[in-house]
């Protein structure tokens, strides 16, 4: 397999609230990866199940149809276009999760989601409150997990016999929806959202995480949830101008438990070398 070709529109690394230490295991008793989790650290954070799939993205993207393309002159309208496509622009998406990706959410099924069609003429931009072709976005994202039958080893837990796409965020040219919008997208396309587990602080979520907790989506109603995504409810960012947005993962806790033999505090030293 090549070098993975990371896209510009591949979805934003998620920072784990834990730095790592010099065995690679989690810091659950010092400073956080970033000021900003500490300083949100007692408001309430939205908390979902992270699911253990693949990375995959639908995208829609945007292109301006002229009349004559050798010699444009009238500006027709614009066109759309659907595509699936995996964590990397190089990715390969699993032959099964492809196929129920093509048949269950096809062009005209996404594209009536985000409100589009396949073109729409100049003269019903201003049903979108679109003047001009700069006001049209370049691209939509669907983000999601596909996840089932042969994929990642935990996959047959979640679904034994086929897969699913589960959406967790939607982004249209760089602006992140809010859930609400998103979960109303979602809907629309008939795909599942990620489970709602809570609002809680960021040390209620450590907590949480650290006694584990069973899939809410899972057939094998014994498998434990790999753990939460939490993000805040407004779309913030950091100064840098990162979305916040951070992880907890159960099989963390589970190895710091395995390698000290405690879940209290021991003597730990920062890896440096290590970044999540």
């Amino acid at each position: 397999m090549g070098k993975q070709k990371r896209s510009e529109n591949t979805y934003q690394k998620i920072q784990t609230v834990f730095k790592r230490d010099e065995k690679n295991v989690i810091m659950p008793y010092g400073e956080l990866t970033q000021p900003e989790f500490d300083f949100l650290r007692s408001l309430p954070w939205r908390c979902e199940e992270k699911i253990d799939g693949t990375n995959i993205r639908i995208e829609v993207t945007s292109q301006e149809v002229w009349d004559d393309p050798m010699e444009p002159s009238v500006l027709e309208g614009a066109q759309f276009e659907v595509a699936y496509k995996g964590k990397t622009d190089n990715a390969n998406i699993h032959p099964n999760l492809l196929k129920h990706l093509q048949d269950t959410y096809p062009t005209d099924k996404v594209l009536a989601a985000l409100g589009l069609k396949e073109f729409i003429p100049v003269e019903e931009w201003a049903d979108h409150k679109w003047q001009t072709i700069d006001d049209i976005p370049q691209r939509y994202t669907i983000y999601g997990e596909g996840y089932g039958a042969k994929i990642q080893k935990s996959g047959g837990n979640y679904l034994s016999q086929s897969n699913g796409f589960i959406v967790f965020d939607v982004k249209v040219d760089d602006l992140y929806l809010l859930c609400s919008a998103r979960d109303e997208i979602a809907a629309k396309l008939g795909a599942p959202v990620v489970p709602f587990i809570g609002m809680m602080t960021l040390d209620e979520a450590i907590r949480y995480v650290r006694e584990g907790f069973k899939s809410r989506i899972a057939e094998n109603p014994d498998f434990m949830a790999e753990g939460l995504v939490i993000r805040n409810e407004l779309g913030l960012k950091t100064r840098r101008g990162e979305r916040i947005i951070t992880k907890l993962k159960t099989c963390d806790f589970q190895k710091y438990r395995q390698v000290y033999g405690t879940d209290g505090p021991v003597e730990q030293r920062v890896n440096s070398h290590i970044s999540e």
